[in-house]
């Protein structure tokens, strides 16, 4: 039954993500041509999403509560069958256990809330920093869904606007494991094992390969490199914090595939997203500022 609840508990929750997702998309369209309202509307995106995820991580640490109390009286009646004096040696050993369970798991609960908190203050800032980059070079942002896939949509994105030959994301995939597996050499020294932070070992590198292919797995710098070279384009990467990164700019010509680098958008990990040029200011815009 607490499986049963639990599994309940987390597709509503993948529900109420993906609607505050739709509701972020109507704030982001209703405000990007006001620089006054795209910060409101940024503000407000960050606590909605802070607000979200607090209150999940609530009600999980509710549910871990009442599946930890429903055990403790299971047990509890057990006891009762063993006798009275069993009863009452066991009862205060249980009362100890239940009051240190629940300081655990309150203490767990600040945290969770904490890291909710730090997460959104940290992706408003990593956001802003970005946006504030982009307009530097008449640029914004493009969003790509947070689904595994967003290097290569973003990719993608960018071989379309820059007139360029558009795959889809299994070639892609595909195209980038055969470049990594045909450059394993040269590769290998940068690639670890994320538990150990050991060489990856001859099995671990296949796997890794074929994962690249066959899975949502996220790509990062090795992926970025086999696409560049692969697809023979420089890739640009801009990020809050460090000059951007440019991947075959001196073996390719442009224009350059532009793609933004987040640590802090969503809490589940690391996320890129693509861009494209801003709009032109309109008189309205201008009287704002």
């Amino acid at each position: 039954m607490a499986d049963v609840e639990e599994n309940d508990i987390q597709a509503r929750h993948r529900k109420e993500r993906k609607d505050l997702q739709a509701k972020i998309q109507e704030l982001k369209k209703t405000s990007k041509s006001d620089k006054k309202k795209k910060k409101e509307s940024l503000e407000e995106i960050a606590r909605l999403e802070s607000e979200l995820e607090k209150r999940h991580a609530e009600e999980l640490n509710a549910l871990n509560r009442e599946r930890k109390e429903s055990e403790s009286t299971v047990e509890g009646d057990h006891d009762h069958e063993e006798g009275s004096d069993k009863k009452n040696r066991q009862s205060k050993a249980q009362r100890r256990r239940e009051k240190k369970e629940k300081e655990e798991r309150d203490r767990e609960a600040m945290i969770l809330a904490a890291e909710a908190m730090n997460i959104n203050t940290a992706r408003q800032k990593e956001y802003l920093a970005i946006l504030q980059l982009l307009q530097g070079r008449s640029l914004t942002m493009h969003d790509i869904p947070s689904d595994g896939n967003c290097l290569y949509n973003a990719v993608n994105h960018q071989l379309n606007i820059t007139g360029r030959k558009v795959f889809d994301v299994s070639s892609l995939r595909s195209m980038t494991a055969e470049y990594i597996l045909a450059n394993k050499d040269s590769l290998l020294m940068y690639m670890t094992n994320p538990e150990t932070n050991n060489p990856l070992t001859d099995a671990e590198f296949e796997k890794y390969c074929d994962s690249v292919k066959n899975t949502a797995a996220w790509g990062g710098q090795i992926e970025i490199k086999a696409l560049s070279h692969t697809l023979h384009v420089p890739i640009e990467v801009i990020q809050a914090e460090g000059p951007p990164t440019v991947q075959g700019e001196e073996e390719f010509k442009g224009p350059n595939l532009i793609l933004t680098y987040h640590r802090h958008m969503y809490s589940l990990g690391e996320h890129f997203n693509s861009t494209k040029s801003a709009p032109e200011p309109t008189p309205d815009n201008l009287e704002d500022n």
